[in-house]
Order: structure tokens, then C-alpha cells, then sequence
């Protein structure tokens, strides 16, 4: 879990629970890429006729 944490947000874990701030930040980029994610799954389901 370090490693993805390090790899993805540029931060570790550790510091990640101790640092109300950067977990915001790191929640609120989490939220725009699942937002991004379920318009992609949408406009391709629309695509193929789901």
C-alpha cells in the first residue's frame, strides 16, 4: 500500500494519516479520477449501444 500511495500521489502513507491537509488533497484527486472513470465507462457503453 506504501508503494501505490508513494507512485500515485506522490505521498506515503504515513504521512498521508498523520496530515489532515494532504489526505483532503489526496481524496479530493481520488474523487475527480473516479468521476473521470465513470464518464469514460459511460460514453463507451454509449458507444457499443449498453
Amino acid at each position: 500500500m506504501e508503494k501505490a500511495m508513494q507512485q500515485s500521489y506522490g505521498i506515503g502513507y504515513e504521512e498521508y494519516g498523520r496530515r489532515l491537509s494532504k489526505r483532503m488533497e489526496v481524496e479530493r484527486q481520488r474523487e475527480r479520477e473516479y468521476q473521470k472513470s465513470k464518464l469514460l465507462a459511460a460514453q463507451f457503453n454509449e458507444k457499443i449501444g449498453l
